[in-house]
């Protein structure tokens, strides 16, 4: 996941300034919250929250596909 600097704000503001953090989301769709200087919290639309859950079906083949050709050692190993 990419994140965009402009949408990151400390949780010290967040908790202070909410109202910023909800117009993060409205204008960039996503807002991240960080905790010590680490992205720790992620506030997204929620129209959007079913959409982000799920990966398209080519995706999870794909990643599959990879993860198999670069494990296939392992695999063979496993299947005896």
């Amino acid at each position: 996941m990419t994140v965009d600097t402009n949408t990151m704000i400390s949780i010290t503001e967040a908790n202070q300034n909410f109202s910023k953090v909800a117009r993060l989301v409205d204008e960039h769709g996503t807002a991240v919250i960080l905790k010590n200087n680490v992205p720790r919290y992620l506030v997204i639309d929620f129209s959007k929250a079913d959409q982000e859950k799920t990966a398209p079906t080519e995706d999870v083949m794909a990643i599959s596909e990879r993860l198999i050709k670069e494990n296939m050692e392992a695999y063979k190993v496993l299947a005896k």
